[in-house]
């Protein structure tokens, strides 16, 4: 039995956001404060929170705070408990907080490998038992980011590629439950590509190279943000960020072998920069980093791009297919009119009219 529910408006929404002391988390909390949202935001690195949630407060906003690491689902709890005391409870929940680690599968060690998944998965394990425990009895929105490498791995990163497909499988299993059961709960899976956030610089890097990057193209982290609180305002199963990513993905499902070969060829230089990042913001996988910023500090060489054409399509498909629409028959018209035009110079042409060949 499918849910009717229908979410607020998001200046009517509390909305708490994992991993929300930089990055993606960054972005979607200020965003969401800046359209009226009340917010909650949780991540290790208090310090930074504290400013954060300060900065939000100067501006008119209503923000609380809980530093929590997500793999401790008790210390989570406190998040739901402050959205409670303050706001009255939430509306949708956000789980964004993540991690990686670099190198090849055999050489990560069995610690860092399970870290990884700590973070990345049963983070949002976590995240999501608790807001489907809150949002059962009045309604909401679940919004769990996963990634394009939900679809399609990535070497050198086999433990984060690894967590990504197992958050879409848990998120779908979810919806299906949820759905069936006729909770008033919406769930999305956002996927974003390649974005430009200081999640490079708290990567741990064991690779043969200073810095690490993000491959090209590198997408904005206020796209995401947009998809995100669009999902808490609108019903949908996924939305990707970033036309790029999307593509590698299709490739990999359409030409698996291929794809493999040209990511082999081109995956360690896509990867690495010679740019290091600053040691107070480097390596934050088993230890709390200095964040506070939506993008990274070691900028990529390559212009990151802040638009998304099919992030835009995937948000107004109406709009999106009559304008392809228009365009369509705009094109059709023209080339009508050119053939129309070359048939009357024919019709006219003098050397035809004296007999030419």
């Amino acid at each position: 039995m499918a849910s009717k529910f229908r979410s607020k408006p998001l200046s009517q929404q509390t909305i708490v956001i994992t991993g929300a002391s930089s990055g993606i988390g960054l972005s979607t909390a200020r965003l969401a404060s800046q359209r009226g949202a009340k917010v909650v935001l949780v991540s290790r690195n208090e310090d930074d929170l504290r400013k954060i949630v300060q900065e939000l407060r100067d501006r008119g906003g209503r923000a609380e705070y809980v530093a929590a690491d997500v793999a401790d689902k008790e210390a989570l709890e406190a998040a739901a408990a402050k959205a409670r005391e303050a706001f009255g409870g939430f509306d949708a929940w956000v789980n964004d907080a993540g991690i990686s680690v670099l190198n090849e599968v055999e050489r990560i060690s069995l610690e860092d490998h399970r870290r990884v998944f700590e973070t990345n998965y049963w983070g949002v394990v976590h995240g999501s038992l608790i807001a489907v425990r809150e949002l059962k009895a009045h309604g909401g929105t679940l919004v769990n980011v996963g990634s394009v490498l939900s679809d399609r791995a990535m070497m050198l990163q086999g433990p984060y590629s690894a967590t990504k497909f197992a958050v879409k499988a848990l998120t779908d299993a979810l919806r299906m439950e949820l759905e069936r059961s006729g909770a008033p709960i919406n769930v999305t899976l956002v996927k974003p590509a390649g974005i430009d956030t200081p999640f490079q610089e708290h990567a741990r890097n064991q690779l043969d190279a200073p810095g690490i990057k993000v491959p090209p193209p590198a997408y904005d982290p206020r796209l995401v943000a947009r998809a995100i609180l669009f999902a808490c305002e609108n019903r949908r199963r996924e939305i990707v960020v970033g036309g790029g990513g999307y593509a590698i993905s299709l490739m990999g499902r359409l030409f698996p072998r291929l794809t493999d070969l040209a990511m082999e060829a081109t995956g360690y230089a896509a990867q690495t920069t010679d740019r290091a990042p600053r040691p107070e913001r480097s390596d934050s996988l088993h230890r709390t980093k200095a964040g506070g910023t939506e993008r990274s500090l070691t900028r990529p060489v390559a212009p990151v791009r802040k638009t998304s054409l099919l992030l835009e399509a995937q948000m107004h498909p109406v709009a999106t297919t009559a304008a392809l629409a228009g365009l369509g028959a705009l094109a059709v018209g023209a080339l009508a009119a050119r053939r129309m035009g070359h048939g009357r110079l024919a019709f006219y042409d003098p050397r035809r009219a004296v007999g030419w060949r």
